[in-house]
């Protein structure tokens, strides 16, 4: 377990960024957090990390899915926040994990089906700016 507290949001995209230096093709990322907690942040580094531009990170939280190139792979950033148990399974998260790109889940404590070999990645906020990044395999 890795856990780090950071005090900024490009902080929280720095530790995103060091971490996806770590994974591979087919890694499921799972992220946990309240709202603003940065989340999104993370995953901004994570594309950096991967060789994605960061500046095309955003909330998935209206288009549900969105998808960064980076030179050998897609990062999928999924956010289920707005959706019901039954529209998470008919997303086909089943065809994305099992894919050649890594996948990052916001808000996966909504869905059911989630795969046993992840990382998570749990963001609590623990002052004004800072945040605790905890990440377990």
């Amino acid at each position: 377990m890795n856990v780090q507290v950071t005090d900024s949001e490009s902080a929280t995209g720095t530790v995103g960024e060091q971490f996806a230096t770590s994974l591979k093709p087919g890694d499921v990322v799972l992220l946990y957090g309240d709202l603003g907690a940065g989340k999104t942040a993370f995953v901004r580094g994570m594309a950096r990390g991967l060789g994605a531009n960061p500046e095309d990170v955003s909330s998935p939280t209206f288009t549900i899915v969105q998808e960064y190139a980076t030179p050998s792979l897609t990062l999928y950033h999924v956010d289920l926040y707005r959706l019901e148990p039954a529209e998470i399974e008919d997303l086909g998260l089943d065809e994305m994990i099992f894919g050649d790109g890594i996948v990052a889940i916001e808000w996966a404590d909504r869905w059911p089906g989630r795969p046993r070999a992840v990382k998570e990645v749990r963001i609590e906020a623990v002052g004004e700016l800072q945040r605790k990044v905890t990440i377990s395999d």
